[in-house]
């Protein structure tokens, strides 16, 4: 079978197939020729729905397959497959080919019969699949040593917010209760709740109490803590405990078809959830390190869902502030305040950078007021002057509304399809938050198709150059690589071009580049 599964030549179709290569790679087999993956066509059609097997099976062709529960057993009385009897085996093994031809048959002519689905299908999704597959084997290096004294640190600032609390509460309680955390803040400091849980109970939750950490020093200290503990059980401890003895690095997962926008999700370890804005997320960053003789090379695309604003609304003020290289904030805060770029102050600037993220991602005026800490009328006059000056913004997001409405869906620049099934809810909040999503949908969609196309062509890059330099990680915006020095000057010279010439918008792309010993210095 090696000889056939190593062709490139022989056309493979499969479900899930990223799984199977990994699969085949432990015994020494290159899967080539993989053409076709009806997960990743499900996926291209129908992103907000599940995409395993039975479920596309019951949906598209109404058969119940043989579920892995019923061959295996559930909870304690599980056996491995190794177990089970091979007529059950090739029962089970027999049906799960014959479903994925099944599936291909129903699933592919949908996605051919539309130019954009097909485009990004087969130009981004299939052709990045062996690219993450091949950045999940070659995973990142870990300064463990560093992750035992961060875990030590950690704890020693955990208790050290603690007896703070506990003195700002003026008894003991448990940080990690959110009843007790309720009872103290709400009954006894007697703080107004900034919102009610589904039961009715004030909400602890983490945007409730920055809200009130605003004003309260106690609110302020829970947050420290809870951040802590995050970072110490989920990072600094967990870590050490996940790197592969074989290989001596820690290799995450990459989910190719979970997030609705085409986002990429990382699980086992979670990469793209380490806080950067804290100085305690940013050394767990410094954990990620390069082996002797090499560098961690970071390349951001810069301002990326700005940038696709601008591209997708056809603003002139945007595309000219962009095409000048100008700082978009400083534009901004120039057009809301009314004043010459060089006398914009650095509080003018923040207030500007907030409105231009918030408005992205379909802010109210609310929410401006909330996060910028000022009356609602005064956070509706700062929109108000922002949709005067940026008009093509404004059309868009009312042109965006109107179109997800009609047809349940919006698209990124280069077609793909992000469905949202809440737009024509009867329940307020969910068709106000789908209207939202279909704001921001098409940037952060669009900005994840562009990273994709980057890692394709990084990797045809790296392959046809026959360099050694690796693709270990990525997260957001940003791609992240193991560079040996060697090859330093040459990567950091034709990385950037190579990253901004995937496609061609309106305004030009922009990529910053770092480099350092570990993830954090490459920033």
């Amino acid at each position: 079978m090696k000889p056939w599964l190593e062709n490139a030549q022989a056309a493979k179709l499969g479900q899930n197939l990223k799984y199977d290569m990994h699969v085949f790679a432990n015994h020494g087999v290159s899967l080539r020729g993989v053409v076709h993956d009806t997960l990743l066509q499900s996926y291209v059609l129908e992103s907000h729905k599940p995409h395993d097997m039975d479920d596309l099976s019951a949906r598209h062709l109404s058969i119940k397959t043989i579920t892995y529960d019923e061959v295996t057993g559930k909870g304690a009385g599980r056996i491995g497959f190794e177990q089970v009897s091979i007529e059950r085996a090739t029962e089970y093994a027999a049906e799960d080919a014959d479903i994925t031809l099944r599936l291909h048959e129903t699933l592919y002519p949908q996605v051919a019969a539309d130019e954009k689905l097909l485009h990004v299908y087969s130009d981004i999704e299939m052709p990045v699949m062996p690219v993450l597959q091949s950045m999940e084997r070659n995973g990142v290096l870990l300064d463990v040593k560093l992750l035992s004294e961060l875990s030590a640190e950690f704890g020693a600032k955990m208790i050290a917010a603690e007896a703070k609390a506990h003195e700002q509460a003026g008894q003991p309680f448990n940080l990690s209760s959110p009843k007790q955390i309720q009872e103290i803040l709400f009954e006894k400091q007697g703080l107004k709740p900034v919102k009610k849980t589904p039961t009715g109970q004030p909400s602890t939750d983490e945007d409730s109490l920055e809200q009130l950490a605003l004003d309260h020093p106690l609110p302020k200290l829970i947050l420290e803590y809870r951040g802590l503990a995050k970072l110490k059980s989920t990072y600094s401890d967990k870590l050490p405990g996940m790197i592969n003895p074989d290989t001596g690095r820690v290799h995450t997962n990459y989910g190719q078809a979970i997030a609705i926008t085409g986002r990429l999700a990382s699980n086992d370890p979670n990469l793209q959830n380490i806080p950067i804005r804290t100085a305690e997320g940013r050394r767990i960053r410094e954990a990620f390190i390069a082996p002797p003789g090499c560098v961690i090379m970071s390349a951001d695309y810069s301002q990326i869902e700005l940038r696709i604003m601008a591209h997708i609304s056809r603003d002139e003020s945007l595309l000219k502030a962009f095409a000048a290289g100008e700082d978009i904030h400083r534009h901004t805060a120039s057009e809301i305040f009314g004043t010459g770029l060089a006398e914009v102050s650095g509080e003018q600037r923040r207030y500007a950078k907030v409105i231009n993220f918030g408005l992205i991602y379909g802010m109210s005026a609310f929410g401006l007021a909330r996060q910028l800490g000022l009356e609602r009328s005064a956070a509706q006059q700062y929109m108000e002057r922002y949709f005067a000056r940026y008009p093509g913004v404004d059309a868009y997001m009312k042109n965006t509304r109107e179109r997800a409405r009609n047809q349940g869906y919006v698209e990124t620049v280069f077609g793909r399809r992000l469905w949202l099934p809440e737009i024509k809810s009867s329940n307020v909040a969910r068709r106000q938050g789908a209207e939202r999503a279909a704001i921001n949908a098409p940037m952060q969609g669009t900005a994840a198709d562009l990273i994709k196309m980057a890692m394709i062509a990084v990797d045809q890059w790296l392959t046809r150059e026959k360099l050694a330099t690796k693709l270990i990680m990525q997260v957001h915006d940003e791609l992240v690589l193991e560079v040996p020095e060697a090859e330093r000057v040459r990567v950091k010279s034709e990385l950037p071009a190579l990253m901004n010439g995937v496609a061609q918008l309106a305004v030009p792309l922009l990529v910053e580049l770092g480099e350092g010993a570990n993830w954090d210095k490459a920033h």
